[in-house]
């Protein structure tokens, strides 16, 4: 069976992160590690093997000291059953595999070992994204992909567990950023390795008067009364656990040995159905 085509043109995106690196605007970078810094603090244990996968090493290794940095490739050089922590941060939305990622962060985990993920959400840019369509479709009659299409909470919760993570959890925080135009939103974009790199994406040069209508027609739309424009970023995060003997279970559907009503201290009635109310 065929392959499908690849979402993301990993060339390019290395392309841009390099050069983003060298003037970087890690605002974002450092948002999401200071979240997940307050999340390790919640959970009662040591971690003593963390690994991060991120395309951003510099930030990362000083966050989380004595980390092994791994690079973000379709391949990630973790070694099987080597960390008690695996965080992948902020570049699963550019995988071309995602599963595959979460599948190769859970072999590198030891038993009971957590994953932590941070990634940015489908509500992201939705205000640049309908504006970059508008112009493109007014100017050309036709649309070319341009915003990245990142994943719904619902659908990144659920592979975790295609992934065989235990006791998944998916979770999410909205932010919205005020620009002085539209302009500048892609110039932060841009130092954040965060520009074009969809494998579908026209090569061509895209006509001279597209990002002007396209920030016209942003600012129309969302310019507040300071004339300043929002973005909206959404930022999901996931957590997931390496399966253990010793992780809590769920009980067998008809296994308990006694009543809620009992527990609660309450009488038991039955719902009516079609045939009529039923015994107490």
């Amino acid at each position: 069976m065929q392959s499908p085509p690849d979402l993301t043109d990993r060339a390019a995106l290395i392309r841009q992160r390099a050069r983003a690196r060298r003037a970087p605007e890690p605002f974002l970078q450092g948002l999401a590690l200071a979240e997940l810094q307050e999340r390790l603090t919640e959970v009662n244990r040591t971690f003593t093997a963390p690994a991060v996968v991120t395309g951003f090493p510099e930030l990362w290794q000083e966050g989380l000291p004595g980390a092994v940095i791994v690079d973000d490739t379709e391949t990630l050089a973790l070694d099987p059953g080597a960390h008690d922590l695996v965080i992948h941060a902020l570049c699963l939305h550019w995988a071309n595999d995602p599963v595959g990622q979460l599948v190769q962060c859970r072999r590198a985990l030891k038993p009971d070992g957590l994953f932590l993920a941070v990634l940015f959400g489908g509500r992201s840019l939705h205000e640049l994204r309908t504006a970059l369509a508008e112009a493109e479709i007014a100017l050309t009659a036709g649309l070319s992909p341009r915003v990245l299409p990142m994943g719904e909470i619902r659908d990144l919760g659920a592979l975790l567990q295609r992934a065989g993570f235990a006791l998944p959890v998916a979770d999410s925080t909205t932010h919205t950023v005020s620009y002085e135009t539209p302009f500048h939103l892609l110039r932060d974009l841009r130092a954040m390795g965060e520009t074009n790199a969809l494998a579908a994406r026209h090569r061509r040069t895209p006509p001279r008067a597209l990002f002007a209508e396209a920030a016209r027609r942003y600012e129309n739309a969302h310019a507040g009364p300071d004339g300043r424009i929002p973005a909206t970023v959404e930022m999901i995060y996931l957590a997931g656990w390496a399966p253990a003997d010793t992780q809590p279970r769920p009980l067998r559907p008809g296994s308990a040995r006694s009543r809620l009503a009992e527990a609660l201290g309450t009488s038991e009635r039955g719902f009516a159905g079609r045939d009529g109310p039923a015994a107490d």
